[in-house]
């Protein structure tokens, strides 16, 4: 079987980064996949359509049955997959610690299939954007930027040198991927409300809708208050020592 060669793009930093250089390094690339949540930030599809454009090739989007929302809302769930046979919660809800369908059904599960489509027919190399500095994460497939010492920094850097930066995502972010991730670091949720009010009121609606709160110890609107109240303080303090 012949080889062929696959890019695994999330549209991140480390992915970004990987797929540029191994285009300057004249690598071999037969195809780019991008697996689609449908849950990603705006910012982020204009920057996926912006490295397209760069790179002057085609980027394969590959999509499960159903996005975020249709996993989230509408998905039945079969009793007997269940060990509570009076299960009838509609959909899957938030995701969790413990639970994540999100990243098997959008993401894992689709790329799986495609991989063993394709290797029905080549020998299939993937390369996968894991930084250096994350290297324990690394399992069996090809890894370009541990191989070049790269770290995440190294990656940002880069990109941004290549005129790349997400509408300022990662000046605000330290991580980016689906905007209404319930598993994200709390500061990340605070910089979302005030960033992104629209997201946030968003967000605030699809907890109002579903059956499980958006994370164990919080929901949206708890949230909300507590980043209000801490707003309301850290003003305070600022006018309490203005006026000394």
């Amino acid at each position: 079987m012949n080889d062929y060669h696959v890019v695994s793009f999330s549209g991140g930093k480390d992915s970004t980064a990987m797929l540029l250089h191994m285009l300057e390094l004249s690598m071999p690339i037969d195809e780019i996949i991008f697996c689609d949540t449908g849950a990603e930030f705006p910012q982020m599809y204009d920057h996926i359509a912006r490295v397209k454009k760069y790179i002057g090739r085609p980027i394969t989007r590959l999509k499960a049955e159903r996005d975020f929302y249709g996993f989230m809302f509408d998905y039945e769930v079969s009793a007997r997959r269940t060990k509570n046979a009076s299960y009838h919660n509609k959909g899957l809800s938030w995701p969790s610690a413990r639970i994540r369908w999100c990243t098997r059904r959008l993401k894992a599960d689709i790329a799986d299939k495609y991989a063993r489509e394709r290797a029905k027919e080549y020998n299939l190399v993937q390369y996968i954007g894991i930084a250096a500095d994350e290297q324990h994460r690394a399992k069996t497939k090809r890894y370009p930027l541990i191989d070049w010492g790269w770290t995440e920094k190294n990656c940002l850097d880069y990109c941004k040198s290549r005129g790349f930066d997400w509408g300022g995502l990662y000046d605000i972010f330290s991580r980016v991927s689906c905007w209404l991730c319930p598993l994200q670091r709390m500061d990340s949720l605070r910089a979302l409300r005030h960033n992104f009010p629209d997201l946030w009121t968003t967000l605030l609606d699809l907890d109002h809708k579903t059956w499980r709160t958006f994370r164990p110890d919080y929901s949206v609107d708890e949230l909300g208050a507590k980043f209000a109240a801490e707003d309301e303080m850290e003003h305070r303090q600022v006018n309490l020592f203005d006026a000394v």
